[in-house]
């Protein structure tokens, strides 16, 4: 689950006191059906409508996007935590 991945990279960070570098994730601008889940709910069932790659699995532009909305929310709230603990510390 990515998003579950995504979450635990920022909160292993964020109780370690360190910052993720960075995310790699496989994605595209076409609607595909590569990953499960998302809004559209795309369940097993749906990966064999559009299944493009011939490596690793993309996210659709719509998943990717979502994605984006999280990692963006998972930075602010880092952010928020570390300068609350840094007034706190001084």
């Amino acid at each position: 689950n990515v998003v579950k991945e995504v979450k635990n990279v920022f909160s292993c960070h964020q109780s370690e006191g360190s910052f993720a570098g960075g995310l790699h994730i496989e994605m595209t601008g076409k609607d595909v059906t590569e990953c499960t889940g998302g809004a559209q709910k795309i369940s097993d069932r749906d990966l064999s409508h559009r299944y493009h790659t011939h490596c690793d699995p993309r996210l659709n532009a719509n998943q990717a996007l979502e994605l984006a909305f999280l990692i963006s929310d998972e930075i602010k709230k880092n952010a928020l935590y570390s300068k609350n603990n840094i007034k706190a510390a001084s």
